[in-house]
């Protein structure tokens, strides 16, 4: 593409498109999530601390996709809240390892279960086949722009 040559048509663009269903559905987490007081990242921050117990400010920050500093109030909130445990002081070096608590879990499940049914909702008009091969694309969307080391 030259330099004055536009994308085109905007609801031609896959990385548009592909914006604007990132946008509705964190959109639709919200909305979902609000009676539960959670934030989408709070919400991330749990699954992941579900699946990986124990990851640091730093890892869990690369894996909900927000700046160590945001990282920091997420989990400020979820231990607050009593959801989410951390050590005063670091076992090893500098990281304070997190893990969910108890109700960190209860809270877990009842929110996974309201961001299964927004997912659910935003690939009804997918066919299992379809839902597949979307999957499959967009992994290998992120393999092309995921630079390799």
């Amino acid at each position: 593409m030259s330099q004055g040559e536009t994308v085109g048509p905007l609801d031609l663009s896959v990385g548009y498109l592909l914006k604007r269903a990132a946008t509705a559905l964190r959109t639709a987490m919200d909305t979902a999530l609000r009676p539960l007081d959670l934030t989408v990242p709070q919400y991330s921050c749990l699954e992941v601390l579900s699946q990986r117990p124990g990851l640091s400010n730093a890892e869990l920050a690369r894996a909900v996709f927000v700046t160590r500093q945001s990282m920091n109030l997420v989990l400020r909130g979820l231990q607050d809240r009593g959801l989410v445990t951390r050590p005063t002081t670091a076992p090893q070096g500098r990281a304070l390892p997190s893990t969910l608590t108890p109700a960190g879990r209860a809270q877990l499940r009842t929110a996974s279960g309201l961001v299964r049914e927004v997912e659910k909702r935003m690939l009804e008009p997918f066919s299992a086949a379809g839902r597949d091969g979307l999957l499959r694309d967009l992994a290998a969307c992120v393999d092309a722009l995921t630079p390799q080391e």
